[in-house]
């Protein structure tokens, strides 16, 4: 293990990719055996799915152990992590902190830019498409026989694989689909040079996956169609209850939009990479706002994650998963008590929260920032992250958010890093700041990295 918080990762590229032993993954399986003692999470992902892949496994041990202790009262630590998106920095010259495309993977190097760290979890992102033509599915490669992905605008989603396995075994792949320690190729679709962030000749840490889906059916893929409002849900109440009956032409859709998503995911399966996989989250948004998955029935929308779960695991056989269920802030306005859109302990392995509530000088509800939320997961007995938040978690406001509240995991937003919004008139987070929290000894960063 590496000194002040560093994550030290094994992987190994022909799909063997194991986290380095740590010395804590023999955590008791669910009490601490004292009368009144703290509930404590599982240990062990089989207890969801009997065949988890080893590498998943010690994923998920590492995140219940970090709860477990949280729960005891002892000290823990928070994972660091950062989500990526890839389409913005490709294709998006408005996006971030210069005006300009930016290379893969920008906002994963930024952290080590400002502190000389990167994280030691890195989010990425198979939709939404950047407003083209659907999706093909067959394989996850442009060099497949079957996904013909040399189009405009879709080679993000190869880059989000290949960091996906660059960092958690090396990065990452030539032409002929080995992986290497090279992290350049050529668009084939418009001959741009890529050049992936490189973490050295070994793993950085642990990688996931969200999947902003445009509606089913959806003739182009972008943002816009995630939206309810877009969607054919805000003319026909009956729709949405369409997309989750199998034999409609809804289901239909939907079925096609997942075997998109399980390509990518079999892809990283395949060689032994590990996902957090983030699903419909926010799903617990007021009616008429948010994502098309989100505001409606609870039971529709149970039956929706219980089908995509199915379809994953079981007819797709994909065991390198951990299932994350994130909902928006219940603050009452954009987001409302997610009890009821819980799937079931079955179905999901984390729980956490994307917070867009406050800002942390003006946390929502008493105590400190980010309380309420953390509290309110706490009967689920899962491990908490914190999914999204536009903050890093140590900040001048809040510097004691993880004495208080410790996250196993906490992910920054994309271009928040460093950048705020053209409407807002001050950055969201300051190179101290974030300083402040990649140097903390209770943060997790990347492990077995060198410059470049």
């Amino acid at each position: 293990m590496r000194v002040r918080g560093r994550i030290g990762l094994l992987g190994a590229a022909a799909g063997a990719a194991l986290l380095a032993p740590l010395g804590i993954w023999a955590w008791p399986e669910a009490t601490d055996g004292r009368p009144g003692g703290p509930a404590l999470v599982p240990t062990d992902l089989r207890t969801r799915d009997p065949r988890a892949t080893v590498a998943a496994r010690r994923v998920y041990a590492l995140l219940a152990g970090l709860e477990n202790d949280a729960r005891r009262g002892r000290p823990s630590r928070t994972v660091i992590g950062q989500h990526v998106e890839l389409h913005n920095e490709r294709y998006n010259p408005e996006y971030g902190d210069y005006r300009g495309t930016k290379q893969p993977g920008y906002y994963y190097r930024k952290a080590r830019d400002i502190t000389g760290r990167l994280p030691g979890f890195v989010e990425l992102d198979l939709g939404p498409g950047y407003g083209r033509p659907g999706w093909a599915v067959g394989e996850a490669r442009s060099y497949s026989r079957a996904w013909p992905s040399c189009r405009p605008r879709w080679g993000y989603t190869e880059d989000a694989v290949d960091l996906a396995v660059g960092v958690w075994a090396g990065l990452p792949r030539p032409a002929d689909g080995s992986y290497r320690f090279t992290g350049r190729h050529t668009d084939c679709a418009d001959g741009t040079e890529v050049a992936l962030p490189r973490g050295g000749d070994g793993p950085a840490g642990i990688v996931g996956f969200s999947f902003h889906q445009p509606y089913p059916g959806s003739p182009v893929k972008g943002f816009a169609q995630t939206l309810h409002r877009n969607s054919p849900g805000a003319r026909d109440p009956g729709w949405f209850a369409r997309v989750v009956t199998p034999g409609s032409a809804e289901h239909g859709h939907l079925l096609q939009d997942l075997a998109f998503l399980a390509d990518h995911l079999g892809y990283l399966a395949d060689r032994g990479v590990p996902v957090l996989l983030r699903p419909y989250h926010e799903m617990n948004a007021a009616p008429g706002l948010g994502f098309w998955w989100a505001g409606q029935d609870p039971a529709a929308f149970r039956r929706l994650w219980r089908l995509t779960y199915d379809y994953l695991v079981h007819r797709r056989g994909l065991h390198n998963l951990v299932f994350v269920w994130a909902p928006h802030s219940w603050d009452g306005t954009d987001g409302r008590e997610p009890r009821d859109y819980y799937p079931g302990g079955r179905h999901v392995d984390v729980v956490g929260v994307d917070d867009y509530s406050d800002t942390p000088a003006e946390p929502f509800g008493s105590g400190a920032w980010t309380e309420v939320w953390y509290r309110g997961l706490e009967p689920y007995r899962k491990p908490r992250v914190l999914a999204e938040s536009f903050h890093v978690p140590l900040n001048s406001a809040r510097p004691d958010t993880l004495t208080r509240t410790p996250w196993v995991l906490w992910t920054v937003w994309g271009q928040a890093l460093s950048y705020d919004n053209l409407t807002e008139p001050r950055r969201k987070n300051s190179e101290r700041d974030v300083k402040r929290t990649y140097g903390s000894p209770k943060v997790i960063t990347a492990g077995g990295f060198v410059n470049d």
